[in-house]
């Protein structure tokens, strides 16, 4: 491009900017004349991150930044890109926006800005209801990712975010609930605002409710973005899921009435009801010693309040989920259980494990001093 046309251009830009940044676009137009990039590229992406300059930015992306893109970072490139687009008229616009930008950066030496960029196309056509199209897309994004030793956390943030809609709009619970902690793990909690937090606590915590592939709510439980939910609306979905990692009936019974404001969890009502009672079966495991695991039938009805024709069932699928390990006597109606999966414990079950280990030490002492009594005669001699 004619230097004379571009210094002309970033003239007029510079008159059309707010006065407060018009020191912003004096270095602009300085680092372009001594052909300063990697500072000219620092500096427009710092004026891009104003929200005032939002007007300039697709003008300025393609009339001035696409004369230099080949000298500058392919990656800080797309992040301009990403900007600028918000500046398209729809998501038609955007999306051919994207997918010029993706051809434009996919070279061999590029690919994590290529993967970037296709991963911004792949969360418009999520907006159009393209869903087989982002599929495609993300596929291939996750193949070349695949393939990284190291890449941006910015690009695997993008990636697991528009996987994670993806996965929402595909009602798959058990991945949308990966793909967004994934997502969640790669940012810092502060960049969301409240009400995204909160939205993302919400989402997750229906995903971990209504999924039949999640069991064990640890990584949801530790996680800030859980307590987003305190003092809202929304709450009472915080409490349910402490309530199903302590397998608590009682507590269940009195927040049941709210699955009803969900339509997603009204329409899994039965299924969530199995899933508590899995929840009770582990924990009345997990509350008794080692030695103390093999339970009857009964007793097994009585803990987990399902019917006593129900109970074999319910110990299989518990086996088959992995939730459990041991055997079942059919004959006896004995449960032998020698294995519960591990979980985040809260105060309470961290206490009840003190109690155990104090039990176990006081019984490991106990037979210590049996054993130094009636051997005493061999320790003489």
């Amino acid at each position: 491009m004619d230097p004379e046309v571009v210094s002309n251009f970033l003239s007029e830009q510079r008159e059309a900017a707010p006065e407060d940044l018009q020191e912003s676009f004096l270095k602009i137009e300085d680092y372009w004349d001594r052909k300063l990039w990697h500072q000219l590229t620092d500096v427009l992406l710092e004026y891009f991150s104003n929200p005032v300059t939002a007007p300039q930015r697709l003008s300025l992306f393609r009339h001035f930044i696409l004369s230099f893109s080949e000298k500058i970072n392919q990656l800080k490139f797309v992040s301009l890109g990403l900007s600028a687009a918000s500046q398209c008229n729809d998501d038609n616009e955007r999306l051919d926006f994207f997918t010029d930008l993706a051809k434009k950066v996919n070279k061999p030496a590029t690919q994590d800005a290529y993967v970037y960029a296709l991963v911004a196309g792949a969360e418009v056509k999520l907006r159009l209801q393209d869903l087989s199209g982002a599929r495609k897309d993300l596929d291939t994004a996750e193949s070349i990712l695949d393939t990284f030793d190291s890449v941006e956390t910015s690009v695997h943030a993008a990636f697991y975010r528009t996987n994670a809609s993806y996965y929402q709009a595909a009602a798959d619970y058990g991945a949308y609930y990966k793909n967004a902690l994934l997502y969640l793990a790669c940012i810092d909690l502060a960049s969301l605002t409240p009400q995204d937090a909160q939205s993302r606590a919400y989402d997750l915590s229906i995903a971990a409710l209504a999924s039949d592939s999640i069991y064990n709510f640890g990584e949801l439980l530790l996680h800030p973005i859980l307590d987003t939910l305190t003092s809202t609306p929304h709450a009472w979905l915080r409490d349910l899921l402490y309530a199903f990692n302590r397998g608590d009936l009682n507590a269940y019974q009195a927040l049941e009435a709210n699955l009803s404001k969900e339509p997603q969890l009204a329409e899994h009502k039965q299924f969530l009801y199995q899933k508590m009672a899995l929840s009770a079966l582990t924990e009345a495991v997990f509350r008794r010693p080692p030695h103390d695991r093999a339970m009857t039938f009964h007793t097994i009805a009585q803990e987990t309040q399902v019917k006593p024709a129900e109970i074999e069932i319910l110990i299989m699928k518990a086996l088959s989920l992995g939730l459990l390990r041991g055997s079942i006597d059919q004959v006896a109606e004995i449960a032998r259980i020698n294995w519960v999966q591990p979980k985040v414990l809260d105060l309470g079950q961290v206490d009840g494990m003190r109690v155990r280990l104090r039990e176990w030490d006081s019984g490991v002492n106990q037979l210590g001093n049996w054993i130094e009594g009636v051997g005493k005669d061999v320790w003489a001699a």
